[in-house]
C-alpha cells in the first residue's frame, strides 16, 4: 500500500515543431507528470491538474466495457472502494497501472483530459446560437425542401444542424396532409403518441379541453408542461386558413434566460431551484385526463450551470404550494421579470404558417403561441420522442 508515500514520475515528450507568425519555427516541450497520492492520483498534463480517483480510473479501464455492445462489463460494486495501484507509470501518451492482482489499465491522457471533471465543467453540453427576432431573420436559415429532405441524408443532416442551433427549422413544399406531415415527422424521428393520439388535426370546435381549440390568441408557452417529461419537439402543419389572423408566435425562451442571468443572477437562480406543478384537467364525454408534474421554470447542468429546458406555461401552471412563505414574493418577482424578457418585442419572431410549410420547435426551449383569427384554420401535427432526435444527429456527427 502507498500510504502517504508520493511518487513523481515525469516523462519530457519529443518536441513539437510549431511555427511562429513570424514564420520561424520554434520547438515547445510538453511535460506530462504523476504523483500518486494516498487518495487519489494526480495528472499534470498540457497546463492542466487533474485529480483522478483510484475506484474511478478502475472502473473506467477500457476492459471495463463489452467492444462489441458498447456496455460496461464490469461490476462496479465489486471494485474495493480502497483500491490503490501497485504502480502506475507514463508511457509515450498514456498512462499505465498495474492494480492488486496484476491486471494492467491504460488511458490516454487525452481521453483523460475530455473526461476529467475540470474540462466538463467548461464545456458546453450542446452548442447553440441564441436568438432574438433580428438574429434569427439575418441569418437567412434556408428551408429544407420537401423532394430533397425525404431521400438526401445531407439535407437531412442540414436540417438538423439547424434545429440544433436554433431550436427551430423548417420543410418547404410538404402536401398539405396529415399523412404527408406523418411522412416528414418520421424522417426526423419517432412520433410520440400522448392523450391527444399519434397525429392530432384540429379546428377551434373546443373538441379537447385545451385553449389552442379555440380562435383567441395565445401567450408564449411550452407545451405539455405538466408531462414528467414534456414533449421534446412539437410539429405543426398549417392545412388549411380561410380568414384572418392566426400568426405563430416563436420566442427563443433560451435567450430570454440568459438576458435574466445576466441582468438578475439571483432571480435566475431561484427560477432554477424551485419547483413549480403544472396540470392538465380535462373531463368531457369522450376524454377524462388529469395528468400533473413538478419541475423548475429553468432546469441547469449542475456542473456547468448551462439552461437545458424550460418549463413556461402560464395556461396550465397549478396552485403554487411548493415554495415555503418566505420565497412565494421573490419567486413571484423572478418569475414576472423573465416574463418581460420573453414580452420583449425585440425577441418575438412572428411566422405565417401556411400550407405546405411544416415546422419542427424544440419544446424544451422555443416557446409558441399565436395571434386571434377569423374563419376556418386546419391544423395538423405530432410530437417527436427528443432522444431518438438527437440519437439521428449523433448519428451525423453532430454534437447533441
Amino acid at each position: 500500500m502507498l500510504g502517504n508515500i508520493r511518487r513523481v514520475l515525469r516523462m519530457v515528450k519529443p518536441s513539437k515543431m510549431m511555427t511562429s507568425a513570424a514564420g520561424q519555427t520554434e520547438k515547445r516541450a510538453h511535460c506530462t507528470s504523476i504523483q500518486l497520492l494516498h487518495d487519489c492520483l494526480v495528472v499534470n498534463h498540457e497546463e492542466q491538474q487533474m485529480h483522478v480517483s483510484y475506484v474511478w480510473l478502475r472502473d473506467h479501464c477500457c476492459d471495463s466495457y463489452n467492444s462489441v455492445t458498447h456496455q460496461r462489463s464490469l461490476d462496479t460494486a465489486a471494485i474495493d472502494l480502497a483500491i490503490r495501484p501497485q504502480s502506475a507509470s507514463v508511457e509515450e501518451d498514456r498512462l499505465v497501472i498495474t492494480w492488486p492482482g496484476g491486471h494492467v489499465s491504460s488511458y490516454s491522457f487525452k481521453w483523460l483530459t475530455e473526461n476529467s471533471y475540470q474540462e466538463v465543467k467548461r464545456r458546453t453540453v450542446q452548442p447553440r446560437i441564441l436568438w432574438n427576432k433580428d438574429v434569427y431573420e439575418n441569418a437567412n436559415i434556408a428551408s429544407a425542401k420537401w423532394d430533397t429532405f425525404m431521400k438526401s441524408d445531407d439535407e437531412l443532416k442540414t436540417f438538423l444542424q439547424n434545429y440544433l442551433l436554433y431550436g427551430i427549422a423548417f420543410v418547404d413544399d410538404v402536401p398539405a396532409t396529415v399523412e404527408a406531415t406523418e411522412a416528414v415527422s418520421q424522417r426526423v424521428s419517432l412520433i410520440r403518441e400522448t392523450t391527444y393520439g399519434k397525429m392530432w388535426c384540429f379546428t377551434a370546435d373546443l373538441s379537447r379541453g385545451d385553449t389552442a381549440y379555440t380562435n383567441v390568441a395565445l401567450d408564449r408557452h411550452t407545451d405539455t408542461s405538466y408531462f414528467h417529461e414534456p414533449c421534446g419537439i412539437q410539429v405543426f402543419h398549417c392545412l388549411k386558413h380561410e380568414g384572418t389572423g392566426g400568426r405563430t408566435l416563436l420566442v427563443d425562451g433560451f435567450y430570454a434566460a440568459e438576458k435574466l442571468r445576466e441582468r438578475s443572477p439571483e432571480n435566475f437562480e431561484l427560477l432554477t431551484r424551485v419547483p413549480i406543478r403544472h396540470e392538465y384537467i380535462e373531463v368531457s364525454e369522450t376524454h377524462k385526463n388529469h395528468i400533473s408534474s413538478v419541475g423548475p421554470v429553468l432546469s441547469v447542468y449542475p456542473w456547468n450551470r448551462e439552461v437545458y429546458q424550460i418549463r413556461y406555461n402560464n395556461y396550465d401552471r397549478a396552485a403554487i404550494n411548493t415554495i415555503p412563505h418566505e420565497l412565494v414574493q421573490r419567486w413571484y418577482a423572478a418569475h414576472r421579470q423573465l416574463t418581460t424578457e420573453l414580452r420583449r418585442p425585440e425577441n418575438e419572431l412572428w411566422v405565417k404558417l401556411t400550407p405546405g410549410m411544416v415546422i419542427f420547435i424544440d419544446n424544451w426551449r422555443v416557446m409558441h403561441g399565436r395571434e386571434a383569427f377569423t374563419g376556418l384554420r386546419q391544423l395538423c401535427g405530432c410530437y417527436l420522442t427528443r432522444d431518438d432526435v438527437l440519437s439521428v444527429a449523433r448519428g451525423f456527427g453532430l454534437k447533441a
